[in-house]
């Protein structure tokens, strides 16, 4: 199927509105307007802190896990890198034609850069940075230019912002649960993080419940996270597989999942086959002659 589908065919399953999302999921794995949170900060900023919506339910005593402050540190805390280029396969069940082959370039908390190839042909670009999303289809001659918004909407969520996109995509906790409404269990997978009670996420314009659980191996790399909106049948389940401790003490998910339900529903996968911490030139600028396309 891969090697059997000519021009023309590309010309009719590859075009913008199906290569956009699969381009921005596929970065959503490696990954501005402020978000606003509703609940308690402590010292790691960068994520989501999360406070109890009812105070009346109560919370978890820490007995479960010998020691809550080793786990937290352990989930959170990582060895740093200033670049990253990955080489991933990517499977999508909204993609005729899959795997795609693309390459995936993060700077830490400046940009995410990501191309995409079909039959040996640069099909596609984008540059994600704090400000927003910018991404072309080389092929039509189409571009956007769009803030987080659009990721939010086309995720069902509203807590996506670069920050969190970043610690989403390398498998990083971005929820920061508080000790008034996380509880911690031992079991046979490892370790279960989850909300006691629903977790109020509020934004700009928008406020959600969500019921958040967290699960990490015995080593703490997290294999799962789902979420599921708390007045809706609206959910995200992300699952990570084969981590990989890389030279520089660096560990990465070889394979993830992404699964969408409800409202609007989508799955990938993303098979990551090589990792380099080198820096390289991200090239992308829009010809004139492209046309913006306004995505909703």
């Amino acid at each position: 199927m891969w090697f059997g589908v000519n021009i023309a065919t590309f010309y009719q399953i590859f075009n913008m509105k199906k290569w956009i999302p699969l381009l921005i999921f596929t970065i959503l794995i490696y990954s501005c307007k402020a978000r606003k949170v509703a609940g308690e900060l402590n010292q790691n900023t960068d994520s989501l802190a999360i406070g109890n919506t009812e105070p009346n339910n109560p919370a978890d005593d820490g007995k479960n896990v010998a020691d809550r402050l080793d786990f937290y540190q352990r989930i959170y805390i990582h060895p740093e890198f200033t670049s990253l280029k990955i080489n991933s396969k990517i499977t999508a069940d909204n993609i005729r034609v899959s795997p795609l082959d693309a390459v995936i370039y993060i700077e830490t908390d400046k940009k995410i850069w990501s191309r995409i190839d079909f039959l040996f042909f640069n099909a596609a670009r984008a540059m994600i940075t704090p400000e927003g999303i910018k991404a072309m289809d080389k092929y039509n001659k189409n571009y956007i230019d769009s803030d987080f918004d659009y990721l939010n909407n086309l995720l069902n969520v509203n807590f996506i912002d670069y920050k969190n996109l970043e610690k989403l995509l390398l498998g990083r906790t971005f929820f920061t649960l508080s000790n008034r409404n996380a509880r911690i269990v031992k079991n046979s997978d490892g370790y279960l993080l989850e909300s006691i009670s629903n977790i109020k996420i509020l934004t700009e314009n928008i406020e959600r419940d969500y019921k958040i659980t967290m699960q990490y191996s015995d080593d703490f790399d997290l294999t799962k996270v789902y979420l599921k909106d708390a007045k809706s049948n609206d959910s995200m389940e992300i699952t990570y597989s084969d981590w990989e401790l890389q030279p520089n003490n660096v560990k990465l998910p070889k394979n993830v999942k992404i699964i969408i339900k409800g409202s609007k529903s989508s799955q990938i996968l993303i098979e990551n086959t090589k990792f380099d911490f080198s820096r390289m030139d991200t090239p992308y600028s829009v010809p004139s002659s492209y046309k913006k396309i306004e995505i909703k």
